[in-house]
This record gives C-alpha cells, sequence and structure tokens, in this order.
C-alpha cells in the first residue's frame, strides 16, 4: 500500500493498537481479535519475540490489516521490518535517521515526541505523524489542546494512557488518533484468551472516536492532514 494510503487509513481508523505481549502465539491472537472488532490496524512492537516473524507472518495472511512495527529504535531493525511488510513505522522517541530511512524507503513514520520543539523538528524532519508520548502522565488531552492550538497544521496521534473513558475527548482535543495499549489488550485477557472480550474493547474503542469525530463536523476533522512549507507558514503568521 502506498505512504499516502497508509496515512489516509490511519486517519480513517483513527485507532492504532499497540500489540505488546510475551510471545508471537499472544501477538497473533491479539491481531486477529481487535481486527474482528472494526479497528484493521495492528503495531507489533519490538519488544515481542520473534516480532519480525510476526509482522511478515501478518502480511501475507491478512491483505486487509494494516501492520506495522513499533518501538523501532534503529536503522538495522527498521530495515528487517520494511523487509517483512511492515507498513508503518513507530518509535518511542524522535531519530532523524529514522525519519530519514523512512523517507527514503517510501514507509509513513510516526516518531515519539513530547515537547513542542521535538513537535516541530520532527515534522520538518518529515515525519507523517507525531505520536505524543507519554500523553497521560504530562496533561492527557487538555496537553494535545494545547499543542493543537499552536501547531494546528501538525496530525498528532495521542498515546501512553489512553482509556476507554479518555479517548473521545482526545480526538475533541485535535489529536488525529490514538495509540491504545494495554487497555484495548489487557494481559489478563490475552492469557485467558478472551477473543470476545477484546472485541469489544475494539469496538468501544473504534465507537468513541466515529462518535468524537461526529461532534467535531467535517469542518473541524484533522483541518491540516497535508505537509505545509514551514516557511510560508511563519511568513502567513
Amino acid at each position: 500500500m502506498p505512504r499516502t494510503d497508509v496515512c489516509a487509513r490511519i486517519r480513517e481508523v483513527g485507532v492504532i493498537p499497540a500489540v505488546r505481549v510475551s510471545s508471537a502465539e499472544e501477538a497473533h491472537f491479539a491481531a486477529d481479535a481487535v481486527t474482528s472488532g472494526g479497528i484493521p490496524i495492528v503495531e507489533i512492537t519490538m519488544t515481542v519475540p520473534q516480532a519480525v516473524d510476526l509482522i511478515a507472518h501478518l502480511v501475507r495472511q491478512h491483505q486487509d490489516l494494516l501492520v506495522g512495527a513499533g518501538t523501532v529504535l534503529d536503522i538495522e531493525t527498521a530495515r528487517q521490518c520494511v523487509d517483512a511488510g511492515a507498513q508503518f513505522l513507530t518509535a518511542t522517541g524522535f531519530d532523524v535517521a529514522l525519519v530519514e530511512f523512512a523517507a527514503k524507503e517510501d514507509i509513513a513514520v510516526l516518531p515519539g515526541v513530547l515537547t513542542p520543539t521535538e513537535v516541530i523538528t520532527a515534522w520538518k524532519a518529515g515525519a507523517d505523524f507525531l505520536k505524543v508520548f507519554p500523553c497521560s502522565q504530562v496533561g492527557g488531552y487538555t496537553y494535545i489542546k494545547a499543542l493543537k492550538t499552536a501547531l494546528p497544521q501538525i496530525p498528532l496521534i495521542a498515546a501512553g494512557g489512553v482509556t476507554q473513558t479518555t479517548a473521545a475527548s482526545f480526538i475533541l482535543a485535535g489529536a488525529s488518533a490514538i495509540g491504545v495499549g494495554t487497555e484495548l489488550t489487557p494481559p489478563e485477557a490475552i492469557a485467558a484468551k478472551e477473543f470476545e472480550r477484546i472485541r469489544e474493547l475494539a469496538h468501544r474503542f473504534a465507537a468513541a472516536v466515529r462518535d468524537a469525530r461526529q461532534r467535531l463536523g467535517p469542518d473541524r476533522q484533522d483541518r491540516f492532514p497535508a505537509k505545509v512549507d514551514f516557511g510560508e507558514f511563519h511568513k502567513s503568521s
């Protein structure tokens, strides 16, 4: 899938499940469950054993599933993930070399950022989305709102502590999407193979995003989805 289509799918779905479990078997189970719940995206973190092989398997077996690689910390790992078929890369922090690699490979990249300086620097480097992490620990949706007020042209993904209760608030605050981990795939539900529980959680998160966007109205949803020239931005401000 072309990079532009990957970004469009992320915007459309609005939820990126981060699958961070203890085995490839559990990761596959989690991916199947969230997909059945209406979220056709999974981010397989590099902390999962045999993560690269799992990405390759999911890409082969689920053509309609958008498969990304998470917690990518170096170019060698990024290369392995891309070769396995990963369609987007995410990281906990911002590494300009990783962003440049993704641009060269025409792969969507979502680096982690926290401060306004990091947001601007990563955006100017060529990132497609900026993953604000850990979001809840620094003010939650009010922090997203503050960033979007100052930088409305930059698409943000809220990650770190997003729950069912707060999911809609992050979208209303201006987030293009939310990243969700154990709130969507609880460790005890994974261990007990509670497929229906995870499926229902996926339904609820997807519904929260959808309902929040309906409340915003079409004129306020992701108002600045494309990249802008920062030079032109500063001239007009």
